[in-house]
């Protein structure tokens, strides 16, 4: 058999699908387990972007689209930029893709020669640094401990840039944390980067909506508009508008970085479904009384799922600002045994006894730079949510 490219040794299969593929193949054998894997909205999409894709397809609106999206996509983006945050993009400052993931992918693909460096808070979302060994660059990791909230400081940032340094990547609210930079720590950390203007700043503010209780979302190139030459601002509908399945994301930066961005995206899958796209257009442009509607709701689930976490045994968590998941210490249930004998020296140990014995599908913190955590998505029905810890809190307590 022809030998596969040795770029594979570089990344391997994310921790939170192979949790949920295990919790899958539970499921199909008949055993009632509760999901908690998955950061995807249990929303509906909005029926009036379901209509504007029907009608697009109606229209004829069936060809290849733009690389870059179309008109009424971009301008609707334009829009939405002014609306929520004050900023002003041109079009040719603006770009669609396959959901914010593929973004971040064009981005690194235009950007990393091998060797350069990528700093990551974390905990973080895995692909980062997936994606940054992928095109041949080294993820930096820099831990934010919880004491700070999850979130960097800006002396360890500064101490985390060499010469080498490519991108420093910043996701508020964060997965899997939760945590969100208020306008001033998002001040000190501009403090720092006006010292390296060789990095590229990537905001991924896809859960920007999702924030609680009086906090105040901003975001980078809002709060430090001299750096704009240097940040790309990522952002799309799948966690706003609950439309994951659509693959709708889009950014807005520097001409010079997009043009390049759209290059990479040609090569690779070229333009964006474009009655998805009249979709996404009609969710921006349409009623936003729904975000603030299951913004409530998710903020339910996450005071339940909290007070139910710290209620436990060996189990603390930090009620984070935004996003849908929680990201609770379990340092105290480390070096017990279970009920059903086996020894919990790690928070893997901890995520898959819980499957096995409580079927409960979370995903263990080492999966996303630090531990001894789990992260928890609430993006699901309060009944499961109750269900969940329920039965967590029975195998917590079991613990000998």
């Amino acid at each position: 058999m022809p030998a596969l490219a040795s770029r594979l040794d570089r990344v391997k299969v994310a921790a939170t699908v192979a949790m949920t593929i295990k919790a899958r193949t539970l499921r199909e054998q008949g055993i009632d387990v509760v999901q908690l894997t998955i950061g995807e909205p249990d929303f509906a999409s909005p029926p009036h972007a379901i209509e504007a894709a029907h009608q697009a397809a109606l229209a004829g609106e069936t060809k290849y689209p733009p690389q870059d999206g179309t008109r009424r996509l971009k301008e609707a983006v334009q829009r939405k930029f002014r609306r929520d945050r004050e900023l002003e993009y041109a079009l040719d400052e603006i770009m669609v893709a396959n959901g914010g993931k593929q973004v971040i992918f064009d981005a690194m693909m235009a950007t990393i020669d091998d060797g350069d460096e990528v700093v990551i808070p974390a905990p973080y979302w895995g692909a980062y640094p997936l994606m940054s060994r992928l095109v041949g660059g080294e993820p930096v990791f820099v831990a934010c401990p919880q004491n700070n909230g999850f979130k960097p400081r800006p002396e360890d940032i500064e101490a985390a840039i060499t010469p080498r340094t490519k991108w420093l990547m910043l996701n508020s609210p964060n997965n899997p944390t939760g945590a969100a930079l208020s306008r001033d720590e998002l001040a000190a950390l501009a403090a720092v980067m006006r010292r390296h203007p060789h990095v590229w700043i990537m905001c991924d503010d896809m859960y920007e909506h999702l924030v609680y209780g009086d906090f105040a979302y901003d975001t980078l190139a809002a709060v430090a508009p001299d750096l704009r030459e240097r940040i790309l601002t990522v952002t799309g509908v799948s966690k706003t508008y609950a439309m994951t399945g659509w693959r709708i994301g889009f950014c807005a930066g520097p001409k010079p970085l997009i043009r390049a961005m759209v290059n990479m995206q040609g090569q690779a899958t070229a333009g964006v479904s474009s009655i998805g796209q009249a979709a996404a257009a009609a969710a921006l442009d349409g009623p936003q009384e729904l975000v603030a509607a299951q913004a409530a709701q998710y903020r339910a689930r996450r005071d339940f799922v909290v007070d139910a976490l710290s209620a436990m045994p060996g189990v603390s968590c930090h009620r984070p600002e935004g996003a849908f998941y929680v990201y609770p210490n379990i340092a105290g249930c480390l070096g017990r045994t279970t009920k059903a004998g086996t020894r919990i020296e790690t928070d893997e140990d901890f995520a898959l006894a819980l499957l096995d014995e409580a079927h409960v599908a979370l995903v263990h913190g080492a999966a996303f730079g630090m531990s001894p955590y789990l992260r928890i998505s609430y993006a699901t029905d309060m009944a499961s949510l109750e269900k969940a810890m329920a039965r967590m809190a029975g195998f917590t307590a079991a613990l000998a």
